[in-house]
């Protein structure tokens, strides 16, 4: 696999050669595996001008990714997005970082510092055979380089007219073998502007620490990996929101006498989370999985494997609204098993299922089969059948509005999972040695969405009653204009059809009928690279939110191997525009997006 420090070197035939993980839990070349996936590259990340995870991935043409406002993104796959959007799965070196509250992600709180990142693996589509329960329109695996890769001193400092960031991280090796680095992130944004021009007060600024070591332990690899965070959310007419926590993650991976393969991994995970005049969360999350990978022999591989997630919090309220119990164990207890089988020497069957067991709603089956055809080495042709799980979590069984009786919101006694059923066809290509694409076509029909239905005049629970059929197409591709000269070019577009009550009241979506991104990449002489990002999104369903279209660009210029510099800036073609419908869908004075400008200064010693 090539180095993701030299990408910008490689020809397309070698970017195809890269090495990802996330579609069958096993190393693949990217030009073989049957699936929408879209890979971030460590050099498309460094030459994006980003400080945030969440603006990280922008970068990938499979999502919709949308400011709230100064800390808060949406961001989802295929449909569905909201601030509490809970159909996307989101892994940081292997380790799930969505809530039990409401299977979503608080993406204020989940950053890595970028330097570090190898590639971001974006899979747009079902995950459940594989990654379980929640992966019913997507996986985002963020793989972050191993502590080898990482020696030496890096720090980066970006300051800009709404933004300020510093990183820093040390490597080194151990006299007896293995490596470890450490790392602290900064982060600070000022307050966004509403549509009217006062100050929304919702500036936020965050710490975060951490460190990765590996080595060779019981003839395997050990991995240790861990992470601190500490964050302040501004918000209006109430004290400041507060947030913290800590992971500590292990994994083994022994190769054994015979080609097979041996994987364990725990992690712990702890949150805080206090929004004044919300709730506050105490939250623990302990996790367990065991995957063993037979040898490959005459065209077949089986893969197994099974774990153990437990989540225990206690939630406590401010008056406005309740999570009744306060206090909750909840467990998810799963197996799975996966066959290739290569059917000639052009066409492979993969067939697996995952059951999972949940305390909400006993086991949940997710099945899937996928079928490739690799008609040349340069043309993958793929088709899959999937069924995705999206279980219950509190907010859909245990959410009270007030937190006292008498109830307007009632909870959701009854609630059971949504089910989603997916077909997928596919193309991989490299037609030439400069260009290069991937379309997708899909069609999803969704079933016991989440809804509402009324016990009396005042109050309701929450039920399945709802239905949704999307379908759509997915494109991306590359052209090598030259040598020192790539254009890359996104297309997503997609029909959304609900049936069922109430489906406008309960938003199942502030979705874009269509989204392009066009970005042109210039390598130059003497260490400068320069990047333009045109992007058209067009207007969210359910909301007054308008299409808009705006433009980025990067300058960057490497003075030596240890020294770089870089000017971006961000919404070049508006002063402000909007991305997210945020307090309602008219929102009566909007959260606006504005213009950013930045330079960054990055060392290596």
């Amino acid at each position: 696999m090539a180095s993701a420090t030299n990408l910008a070197d490689l020809s397309l035939e070698q970017l195809g050669d890269i090495e990802i993980t996330s579609v069958s839990k096993r190393e693949q070349r990217l030009a073989d595996a049957p699936a929408s996936i879209y890979v971030i590259t460590k050099e498309a990340i460094q030459r994006a001008g980003v400080n945030t995870l969440a603006e990280a991935l922008r970068l990938a043409p499979n999502l919709q990714v949308a400011r709230i406002n100064a800390s808060q993104y949406a961001i989802g796959a295929r449909g569905f997005n909201s601030a509490t959007a809970n159909k996307l799965l989101v892994l940081i070196d292997g380790r799930s970082v969505y809530t039990p509250l409401y299977s979503g992600v608080f993406w204020e709180s989940q950053d890595v510092p970028l330097g570090d990142v190898e590639r971001i693996e974006v899979i747009s589509g079902p995950g459940g055979t594989l990654w379980g329960a929640n992966a019913v329109n997507g996986v985002i695996n963020v793989i972050t380089a191993p502590a080898e890769a990482s020696l030496g001193m890096l720090a980066s400092a970006a300051a800009g007219n709404l933004s300020q960031g510093l990183s820093l991280r040390q490597g080194w090796r151990f006299d007896g073998g293995g490596a470890m680095r450490a790392y602290a992130k900064y982060n600070r944004r000022q307050d966004s502007e509403r549509a009217s021009g006062i100050d929304a007060d919702d500036g936020f600024e965050k710490l975060q620490l951490g460190f990765r070591a590996g080595m060779d332990a019981g003839g395997g690899a050990l991995t240790l990996q861990g992470d601190a965070y500490k964050e302040s959310i501004s918000q209006p007419n109430a004290a400041d929101q507060r947030h913290h926590g800590g992971n500590l993650l292990a994994r083994w991976v022994r190769p054994m006498d015979d080609g097979a393969t041996l994987n364990l991994q725990t992690y712990v995970d702890r949150s805080w989370r206090d929004v004044p005049g919300s709730y506050n969360e105490n939250l623990q999350v302990v996790d367990v999985d065991l995957q063993y990978q037979l040898a490959a022999r005459e065209g077949s591989q089986w893969i197994f494997g099974g774990g153990h997630r437990m989540a225990e919090d206690e939630v406590g309220n401010y008056g406005s609204l309740a999570f009744l119990p306060a206090s909750r164990r909840l467990h998810w207890t799963n197996a799975f098993a996966q066959h290739e089988r290569q059917l000639s020497p052009t066409a492979t069957l993969t067939l697996g299922t995952k059951v999972e067991h949940n305390s909400y709603t006993g086991a949940e089956w997710m099945p899937s089969a996928r079928l490739g055809w690799k008609l040349s080495p340069q043309l993958l042709l793929w088709s899959a059948a999937s069924r995705a799980v999206r279980t219950p979590s509190r907010i859909d069984v245990e959410f009270f509005v007030p937190a006292q009786p008498p109830y307007q919101l009632a909870g959701g006694p009854n609630f059971r999972s949504e089910i989603a059923n997916t077909l997928e066809v596919g193309a991989r290509a490299q037609p030439s040695e400069n260009l290069s694409y991937s379309v997708t076509v899909f069609g999803s029909r969704y079933s016991s969405l989440r809804n509402y239905r009324r016990l009396s005049d005042r109050t309701f629970v929450l039920i399945n009653a709802s239905k949704a059929e999307v379908y759509g197409v997915e494109a991306w591709g590359r052209y090598q204009a030259s040598r020192s000269w790539a254009i890359h070019a996104g297309l997503t577009s997609m029909h959304e059809r609900f049936s069922g009550a109430n489906v406008a009241a309960i938003a199942p979506g502030n979705d874009p009928r269509y989204q392009v991104r066009l970005l042109s990449s210039w390598s130059l002489a003497n260490g400068v690279d320069i990047d333009v990002t045109l992007r058209r999104v067009a207007k969210l369903r359910f909301t007054t939110v308008p299409s808009y279209n705006e433009a980025d660009a990067r300058v960057g210029w490497r003075y030596s191997d240890r020294l770089a510099f870089a000017v971006s800036a961000r919404n070049l073609l508006h002063a402000n525009h909007r991305e997210f419908a945020q307090g309602g869908a008219t929102g009566a004075d909007p959260i606006m997006v504005g213009r950013t400008a930045q330079v960054t200064a990055t060392a290596r010693f």
